[in-house]
């Protein structure tokens, strides 16, 4: 029989790592990466029996990495804080790992992701099914160093599951502001050598991501959420090109 580490990397998350390791008690070690939390995250993980490893945060690359080397058993399934194992994928997940009902040689697993902001699940702006790799055996698995849209990619083949892990993306809007600023920081950092941004790529290209994610991507059928969200994108892209354009310029034109 197969046996399921949980991998969670977290840090102050005492409001939400309760509920992602309640989500996935029923697997058979539950490991989370810690970077050094001040607040209670450590605390409330144990209580659920996790095994819980300390590691200085030096960005989610890295933290992943470190665990890979904490987990004993040969499937992992991977979340993070702020998310959920719903009933239903968690039957699945038995269902396929545990009673060895593996109908192809997969490496890993891809799962659809459930977002919501302000309590609201968003279908559009591209949100879902937004497969994310979460389930995969530890021999294949690896993790690439980027800053941002990091995560664990496996050697071998991959197939998609069928039910969802819940996110809760958003649950103030000045928490997410926290969380776009540091994003945007990382992706600029990431992009600021690949050539200078236009004034015309500046002014342009937030205004099609808005367009694209509330017009193409039908972010107006979510409602006023699904305008916020669209928005939102349209600031994240505002501020990665103006600290790009800091970078190269040193603040100067």
């Amino acid at each position: 029989m197969n046996k399921i580490s949980a991998l969670i990397i977290c840090f102050n998350e005492e409001k939400n790592i309760g509920k992602c390791l309640e989500s996935v008690i029923w697997c058979d070690e539950k490991v989370v990466i810690d970077g050094f939390s001040v607040d209670d995250t450590p605390g409330i993980a144990q209580k659920y029996g996790a095994k819980v490893y300390q590691n200085e945060w030096k960005g989610f690359s890295e933290q992943r990495k470190f665990g890979l080397t904490k987990v004993s058993n040969e499937w992992i399934f991977s979340l993070d804080a702020d998310e959920r194992c719903s009933p239903e994928l968690k039957d699945e997940i038995l269902n396929l790992i545990v009673k060895n009902n593996l109908t192809e040689d997969a490496a890993g697993f891809e799962i659809p992701r459930k977002s919501f902001f302000l309590g609201k699940w968003i279908k559009h702006c591209g949100w879902y099914p937004d497969y994310q790799l979460r389930l995969f055996k530890k021999e294949c698995a690896f993790v690439k160093d980027r800053l941002v849209h990091e995560g664990y990619e496996v050697k071998g083949k991959t197939a998609k599951l069928r039910c969802d892990i819940f996110h809760e993306a958003v649950n103030s809007i000045s928490g997410y502001m926290i969380k776009i600023n540091g994003y945007s920081g990382l992706s600029a950092l990431e992009k600021k050598d690949r050539g200078n941004i236009s004034y015309a790529g500046m002014l342009l290209r937030p205004a099609f991501e808005f367009i694209k994610k509330f017009i193409f991507q039908l972010g107006f059928l979510d409602g006023v959420q699904g305008l916020m969200v669209s928005y939102f994108h349209m600031i994240t892209k505002i501020l990665t090109y103006a600290k790009i354009r800091e970078m190269q310029k040193g603040g100067k034109d």
